[in-house]
């Protein structure tokens, strides 16, 4: 029986297509995915994210454990600092990506939907020093109000100066009278916040952001768009660009895979020998030249040969074209590499780009 957020009313009332997602009924779309992603990146809209692992750790040695989980480096975050970061593998594959947040008293580990329940199991089994790790997934919501007016629209409900909050930076505040942990990231490349709220205030910071929305035209917006909007951008989503059978190199995040932090991390040793050796593919973004739209497992051809495969493909309201990504050998990975994607025996030209495809996001 699929779980369901503290919204899932308000998903109904607002005319919701509901999916089946990471165990969750969640909104696909409310009146369509090109008007939704088009509402984000003009305006603001909100997402439904509670299906979102949120993982606390705790304890003396909380830094020292969480480094020792996580490809970044931890210990240059201040308190109320957040940090993009992957977790791995012995041999270098992901467990999953992650945004972390370090707290005054404590880590705040955001994990993806599908893997909450193997990443929680993966933290306690490789538990170090004097740490506790807590599940609070089901105990706390989170919406994302992403778009380039968001910070005007919550702070009418907020006295805290929501401009004192730097990108990837958090906060303590209240908003529409209620106690709530607000941080200024997102999956959008928009201006944009997160908010976790205790699970019996959730209704009213809903109704309270719709509300006040009104005349900002905020609108509810689901995971179709939330999946056009961070391919537009080149981020990766787990399953599809990443997972046990890639490596952050390969994946073109080594920027947050901090290879010589004292202490290391799992899969380092092994990492840094890929390193040595050099990546053999890499994930690549490409446009479509013409009409087509590339999907998940199309091949990627060059010279009659097969190169790789795609892992994300779309159409991009954005652009009006076919967008996606992919791993391809890495001989042909440079920028500007014309390819062609196998869709349907036929081969339909594209070019790989520097990312991101949308080049003028409003997040600060």
């Amino acid at each position: 029986m699929a779980k369901h957020t503290p919204f899932y009313q308000r998903h109904i009332e607002a005319g919701a297509k509901l999916i089946e997602f990471a165990g969750f009924e969640m909104p696909l779309q409310y009146k369509g995915i090109i008007p939704e992603h088009l509402k984000v990146r003009e305006g603001v809209g909100v997402f439904d994210v509670s299906h979102m692992g949120r993982i606390e750790i705790k304890g003396r040695d909380s830094l020292k454990f969480v480094n020792w989980l996580i490809t970044n480096d931890a210990s240059s975050l201040v308190p109320y600092q957040a940090q993009y970061a992957a977790m791995c593998y012995p041999d270098g594959g992901i467990v999953d990506d992650l945004v972390v947040y370090r707290l005054p008293d404590e880590f705040l580990l955001v994990v993806n939907a599908a893997n909450m329940e193997k990443d929680y199991k993966w933290m306690r089994e490789n538990r170090i020093g004097d740490v506790e790790i807590i599940n609070r997934t089901y105990e706390v919501s989170q919406l994302a109000l992403q778009g380039p007016i968001s910070e005007k629209l919550l702070q009418r409900l907020t006295d805290f100066d929501l401009s004192k909050i730097g990108y990837y930076r958090s906060a303590h505040c209240r908003i529409a009278g209620e106690e709530v942990f607000i941080s200024r990231t997102g999956y959008t490349g928009e201006d944009g916040f997160e908010l976790y709220i205790p699970k019996e205030k959730s209704l009213k910071i809903w109704d309270s952001l719709f509300k006040e929305g009104k005349e900002f035209g905020l609108e509810p917006i689901g995971l179709g768009a939330r999946d056009t909007l961070r391919l537009e951008m080149k981020y990766c989503l787990y399953g599809n660009d990443i997972d046990a059978s890639t490596n952050p190199l390969e994946a073109g995040l080594g920027w947050i895979t901090k290879l010589n932090k004292p202490g290391g991390f799992i899969g380092a040793e092994v990492l840094k020998r890929v390193k040595e050796k050099g990546i053999e593919r890499r994930l690549v973004g490409f446009e479509m030249k013409g009409r087509d739209i590339p999907r998940p497992h199309f091949k990627i051809v060059k010279d009659e040969k097969e190169i790789g495969e795609v892992t994300s493909g779309t159409y991009s309201p954005s652009l009006k074209k076919g967008i996606g990504m992919g791993y391809v050998k890495i001989d042909y990975a440079s920028i500007g590499t014309e390819i062609e994607i196998l869709i349907r025996e036929r081969k339909a030209k594209a070019v790989i780009i520097k990312p991101p495809f949308y080049k003028t996001p409003s997040h600060k």
